[in-house]
């Protein structure tokens, strides 16, 4: 009868056949008042058929008291003389929290179990085969008996699954504790029926949200018994963190020996922080440990620290290719959630490597190519939105040149531009005098340029350059002068505070200077004490915006439009270098000259301007854009295009000076072509002729060779980065299990680490081109001998994968050296998608790093440790 059918009066005899047979279904509540009965109906063959009823019951006293929901799609049968209930077709029952699903259902009140199992349809097929849910755990079963009140259970040919692990067990039984004893199982993590690889044992326990317990255990690969096996096997089974022992990989190295690599521990210390320690030996010398720690504070901060430690041999001792190398790296990424403590943050980025690290220990391809390194460590701290202080440092890296820069402390602090004659109930338009405003800044900082071997010698501090500049801006803002000119000034006041200056003297005795002798040179004495240099400016301008635009009738080009934006400027600030300041001096150099100098020059923030200045720039920038005819645009039926973004003329005059008062001419532009090329030009050119010598003097080329300029410099950049792709997006990425999380969100990787089977294809490629012309000129200021110094720097790098098949994946990235006349890191990746395994092989077939490596291994992180590897390092070759 299907329950469609059932009556709400209907309803009520089924409450009263659970109160007789201990079992409440329907939502039978924990008391329930008595109803006067109206009538029963009943069949011959003892079947209650339900009927328009009214009954008087009340619970039993060893009734479950708990709500229990059923259904089924088909029909609910019930027999009074053997005390069962029959469900059929897409049976669902819950009570407490189990969940029990099949197609047939039969609940026996005799002896409290409950029976369930599918059908057989017409083609003689299973369906509706029983899913037992309980909490977060579920399993899938042939047929299965259940006693409501143990909690025991009898489970045939079950299929159940806890995260990655999936267990079939020929007979279950299940324990009032949940505790599942199983006889002839497989332990997989592939998620098929019939699964690609399996552990077979005869028995075992299944402990939840703890282990599994096996005894014997063997490996098969596809129905085929590998000579793989244990005496038992113990797989962790709880969520979360787990401590335990990482197995290492182990191989022959030609250069090192034999290996075990990656072995290690992991230890869990609690739900907010984890540590890791790995190593590496060789039988030929070489070692390495590798600390990592991860940490993570919800709604505080979240972190990842890791050190390497390296000692690379390579070679036999005593052989002519033998070496021996100490590397090391740290790496720290700390980052505070916003939410912690507002108006205030603290982070850090530290990536500190030896200069060989990463030649003898690369992570991937990506880290062998670098050979820069930027570390950082800020504090920031902000009042009001008005005050605003950061203190961090800084390291600049080179691995090539060995060069280290490091800035220690870093220190700014800034106010909130303000405006101290505005009210603070502003009534109608301000007045001009309203919108004057102050903004302060100041830095300070204390740097260290050196080299790496250098940066521990006792004279380090010697090299150590600090000052503070404080520079105040008072602003006039914005002035509208006849609706179209915008007028601005601007008065800067910039103070520096250094703790020594220098006083340069010549000195004739005789020094070395890289193993040759040389006769005099300038000495140098630093005086230490507070010094302060003080300098300032007043600017003015005037600017406006000029359209012009041309309409063409019929044709695919609408219109061309020109936007023309004049700027003229004026700056004037004294001559700092006169001795009323105190800023210059003189020394007499061997030729009895006087050669002025700072007693700040190369500090840190520099010194005052030598020279008075009355200088009056003068800046013209051009746009030019195009309104085309576009059958895609249905609303407006054009677009626009930029022909040039930007083509600005600039120069100068200095009133201030007494001769060669104009600057050269300077040329500078860029545009984009097809959203794609990028096109950037410059040039210079000089008005003033030249001497015998090369040097300019106060005569115009024009009066001299009868040119208008005469030319310094062009220089042609050129970039193009096009990405070409299938039009399908990408939708997931699945990642191998060798890298952490924490080195995917560190590093910059390709195919090695990500695997992308939604994009089919692409392809990306970068070329750069950088093409100067320097004009040198020589002998005598007529009739130049012009010497054009060209230089080309040119580099392309091109990259891609496709999918060959929906399970197949090539990668490759490589490119070309134009200098050289050679191609540069080149590497090939292919992966294969196995289900719950994997392949990947990865070839480099030149170069230092040349090497190929191939590895096998299941997907799931739970057995990632079941892997086979084949490789030969690049320090084989």
């Amino acid at each position: 009868m299907s329950t469609e059918l059932l009556t709400k009066k209907g309803l009520r005899l089924l409450f009263w056949l659970v109160s007789i047979f201990y079992l409440p279904m329907a939502g039978a509540q924990d008391s329930i008042q008595k109803v006067t009965p109206d009538t029963i109906a009943m069949e011959q063959s003892d079947t209650l058929l339900l009927n328009k009823t009214t009954l008087s019951y009340g619970p039993s006293p060893d009734a479950i008291k708990s709500r229990v929901d059923y259904s089924a799609k088909d029909s609910i049968r019930f027999d009074l003389s053997s005390q069962k209930i029959y469900m059929y077709k897409d049976d669902d029952i819950s009570f407490k929290d189990i969940n029990i699903k099949a197609d047939y259902v039969e609940i026996d009140f005799s002896n409290s179990t409950l029976t369930a199992k599918g059908l057989t349809d017409s083609l003689g097929s299973e369906t509706g085969l029983p899913v037992f849910t309980r909490g977060a755990n579920s399993f899938k079963s042939k047929q299965m008996k259940y006693n409501y009140e143990t909690e025991n259970g009898l489970v045939e040919t079950v299929l159940t699954q806890d995260g990655d692990m999936h267990l079939h067990g020929t007979t279950i039984k299940k324990l009032p504790n949940n505790i599942m004893n199983i006889y002839q199982g497989k332990f997989t993590t592939c998620n098929l029926d019939h699964p690609h690889y399996e552990f077979r044992f005869k028995k075992a326990k299944v402990i939840p949200d703890d282990k599994i317990v096996t005894g014997p255990a063997y490996f098969v690969v596809e129905d085929v018994p590998t000579p793989i096996a244990v005496p038992f096997g113990l797989f962790p089974n709880s969520k979360g963190q787990r401590s335990g022992i990482i197995i290492p990989t182990w191989g022959e190295s030609a250069q090192r020996g034999f290996y075990l690599e990656n072995g290690g521990y992991y230890w869990a210390i609690n739900d907010y922080m984890d540590f890791t320690i790995k190593g590496d030996i060789y039988s030929l010398g070489s070692w390495a440990i590798k600390p990592s720690m991860n940490y993570r504070k919800r709604y505080k901060y979240n972190g990842h620290f890791n050190a390497n430690y390296a000692i690379n041999v390579l070679g036999e001792e005593g052989s002519p290719d033998y070496s021996r190398n100490r590397d090391f790296s740290v790496r720290w990424i700390h980052n505070q959630d916003a939410k912690a403590r507002p108006g205030s943050n603290f982070s850090a980025n530290v990536n500190i490597v030896s200069s060989q690290y990463n030649k003898f220990n690369p992570v991937n391809s990506n880290a062998y190519l670098s050979n820069t390194f930027q570390s950082s460590i800020n504090y920031s701290r902000s009042w009001g939105g008005k005050y605003f202080l950061n203190v961090g440092g800084n390291l600049s890296q080179n691995t090539i040149t060995k060069e280290l820069n490091l800035t220690l402390p870093s220190l700014t602090f800034s106010v909130n531009r303000f405006y101290p004659f505005r009210k603070k109930i502003q009534i109608g338009k301000p007045k001009w005098y309203e919108n004057i405003s102050v903004n302060y800044n100041m830095a300070g900082q204390n740097r260290i340029n050196t080299y790496d071997s250098l940066f521990f010698d006792n004279d380090i501090y010697s090299k150590m350059k600090n000052g503070i500049k404080n520079n105040v801006q008072l602003s006039t803002g914005a002035i509208k002068l006849a609706k179209f000119i915008v007028w601005a000034n601007s008065f800067n006041y910039v103070e520096r505070w250094y703790s020594q200056k220098q006083v340069k003297s010549w000195n004739n005795d005789t020094i070395l200077i890289n193993g040759e002798p040389v006769a005099g040179f300038v000495g140098v004495d630093t005086i230490t004490g507070f010094n302060a240099v003080r300098d300032f400016n007043f600017t003015t301008s005037m600017s406006t915006t000029m359209y012009g635009m041309y309409a063409f009738k019929g044709g695919a080009i609408n219109a061309i439009r020109h936007v023309f934006k004049p700027s003229l400027s004026f700056t004037w600030h004294p001559d700092f270098s006169s001795p009323g300041w105190g800023y210059y001096n003189y020394y007499i150099n061997e030729s009895g000259d006087k050669e002025r100098y700072s007693y700040y020059d190369g500090f840190i923030y520099g010194t005052a301007p030598a020279g008075k200045s009355g200088n009056v720039g003068l800046r013209l920038s051009n746009n030019l854009q195009m309104k085309v005819r576009a059958r895609k645009d249905t609303i407006s039926g054009t677009k626009k295009i930029t022909l040039i973004d930007d083509l600005t003329f600039a120069t100068s005059y200095n009133l201030a000076k007494d001769s060669l008062n104009l600057s050269p001419l300077t040329i500078v532009g860029y545009t984009t072509i097809f959203k794609k090329l990028n096109i950037r030009f410059g040039s210079s050119f000089d008005p003033y002729a030249l001497d015998e010598k090369g040097r300019r003097i106060n005569k115009f080329e024009w009066n001299v060779n009868k040119k208008i300029f005469r030319p310094e410099m062009f220089r042609w950049t050129v970039g193009l980065n096009y990405n070409l792709s299938s039009n399908k997006e990408s939708k997931k990425k699945i990642k191998p299990n060798s890298a952490s999380e924490q080195e995917v969100e560190d590093l910059q990787q390709n195919l090695e680490d990500y695997v992308d089977w939604d994009i089919p294809w692409s392809f990306r490629i970068g070329y750069n081109l950088n093409y100067t012309t320097t004009y040198k000129y020589y002998n005598g200021y007529t009739d130049y001998e012009i010497d054009k110094v060209r230089t080309l720097v040119q580099t392309l790098s091109f990259s891609g994968d496709v999918n060959i098949t929906p399970k197949w994946k090539v990668g490759f990235r490589s490119g070309y050296d134009f200098e050289k006349g050679d191609i540069t890191f080149t590497s090939i990746e292919v992966y294969r998608d196995l289900h719950c395994w994997e392949m990947s092989f990865n070839w480099i077939p030149f170069g230092f790093q040349q090497s190929w490596n191939f590895s096998i291994n299941i997907k799931s992180s739970l057995l990632q440790d079941l892997k086979l590897d084949k490789k030969k390092d690049f320090r084989d070759y």
